[in-house]
């Protein structure tokens, strides 16, 4: 939540130094308390890490982008994986591999002496504010891009120009929390859906994990499974996410998770064991993918001003998943059954909340709290490109302002009075339209017209 104040760069770096100080604290607890806590301390440090990352590199992208950027760090996440267990077992011990992890952090902290290397988010200066920091940062990108080059005048001082009108002298910053969305719609109802399908994409892939412990009690089989099938996902949303829409790719995610789901639940014991383990791998892959768009689209659709609250809200519902699933292990499995039945309903529950959410493919990241209210869901089925942005409910077409019934009949009514015999008064044209000069009395231009009164 410092995302709101401190600014992206600035919470970066403060979770650097954290989580690479309690990481240190981790490899020396002698105690299984101690330990717990300094890890939670440190999972709590490295979630701050990733939103802050994750926001900044959004907000530095242009559009057609920004997914390819967002799923290259997914990329990098899942070879993490991969690599993983090969370093656990070159550590052997845990104090070791606690060591080996928080190396990279410590790498990290030399962004404290380098911020061209992760510069302050422009977007989330102007969103809040701070004018001249949003200046300055622009004119050293301008800088490191070459647009400036040795004692020129910079090519974007027509731009700097722009923000000074747009904004004025004594504009002040102004910072938001996520309490600001007590009075927001919109923003709140799409935060509340993304949360609701990023807990159901990680809640739900232990109802496809366990039939794999049928075919291998081996852990490595499992857990290569799921990183590559996690691979596949991320291979899924690269290739169709930018042609077919966010929302669309979304609703089919959740449609195959639901499916795949609701046929294990009814159907294991009657179907072949090759044939569930093809739905169950179909439903990892499918539910991790519902996983990752709801993330990538969370920080799409959310405002500027409230994105590193709103995705935190968000990724605390995909833990609260995430626990679930750990919770049924805990428990030898005992209520399964009725794990997979709350979840696979709530898959099918989601593919009608998804129908509600906007079209972000395209567009530009919105800023302030009244462009995150101005997003509207777009039609169900292809329609014109002029109407993309539709209101939550179908509005009635405005009546033409040309009727041809009610002019005759204006026509008809005007013609009626103005012929009646009982009129309070008639106006006679005159038999010469007489040209007058300005030289001419006013009271000759009278005397040319004869109205009689009745």
């Amino acid at each position: 939540m410092c995302v709101f104040r401190l600014g992206r760069r600035r919470c970066f770096l403060l979770s650097i130094s954290l989580s690479s100080l309690l990481g240190v604290a981790v490899c020396l607890s002698d105690t299984v308390v101690v330990f717990l806590l300094l890890r939670l301390s440190q999972g709590a440090m490295l979630a701050g890490v990733f939103i802050s990352s994750y926001i900044a590199r959004l907000e530095l992208c242009d559009p057609p982008h920004r997914l390819m950027v967002a799923m290259i760090s997914g990329f990098f996440a899942i070879f993490a994986e991969l690599l993983l267990p090969g370093i656990a077992a070159v550590c052997r011990y845990w104090p070791v591999l606690q060591a080996v992890a928080t190396l990279p952090l410590l790498l990290l902290l030399s962004y404290w002496c380098c911020a061209s290397v992760f510069p302050e988010s422009p977007r989330w200066l102007l969103a809040t504010g701070q004018i001249l920091q949003a200046k300055r940062s622009l004119q050293e990108f301008s800088t490191r891009n070459g647009v400036c080059l040795h004692n020129e005048v910079y090519p974007g001082e027509t731009l700097l120009s722009e923000i000074d009108s747009a904004y004025g002298e004594d504009c002040r910053p102004a910072y938001f929390s996520v309490l600001e969305l007590r009075r927001t719609r919109v923003i709140w109802k799409n935060c509340l859906i993304l949360s609701f399908t990023l807990f159901i994409g990680t809640g739900i892939q232990y109802c496809f994990t366990r039939n794999l412990h049928g075919y291998s009690a081996n852990f490595y089989f499992g857990y290569f499974l799921r990183v590559i099938t996690g691979a596949l996902a991320c291979i899924f949303i690269c290739v169709s996410v930018n042609h077919f829409g966010r929302r669309g790719m979304l609703l089919l995610s959740a449609i195959v998770t639901g499916l795949s789901s609701l046929l294990l639940l009814a159907l294991t014991q009657y179907l072949h064991g090759g044939l569930v383990l093809v739905l169950s791998v179909v439903g990892l892959l499918f539910s991790q993918a519902l996983a990752m768009l709801s993330a990538f689209f969370a920080s799409e659709v959310m405002p500027t001003v409230v994105r590193g609250g709103c995705l935190g809200l968000v990724l605390a519902a995909g833990c609260v998943g995430m626990a679930a699933s750990s919770l049924m292990e805990l428990q030898n499995n005992g209520g399964y059954f009725l794990h997979h039945v709350v979840f696979a309903s709530f898959a099918v529950l989601s593919v009608l909340c998804i129908m509600l959410l906007p079209e972000s493919k395209r567009k530009p990241l919105p800023d302030s709290l009244k462009e995150g209210e101005s997003q509207r869901r777009p039609a169900l089925f292809l329609s014109r490109p002029d109407r993309d942005n539709l209101p939550l409910l179908c509005a009635r077409p405005p009546l033409s302002e040309y009727n041809p019934d009610n002019y005759s009949r204006l026509v008809s009514a005007t013609w009626r009075m103005l012929t009646k015999d009982n009129l309070p008064y008639r106006i006679a044209v005159p038999a010469h339209a007489p040209l007058l000069s300005d030289s001419e009395p006013r009271g000759r231009e009278n005397g040319t017209l004869r109205e009689v009164m009745s």
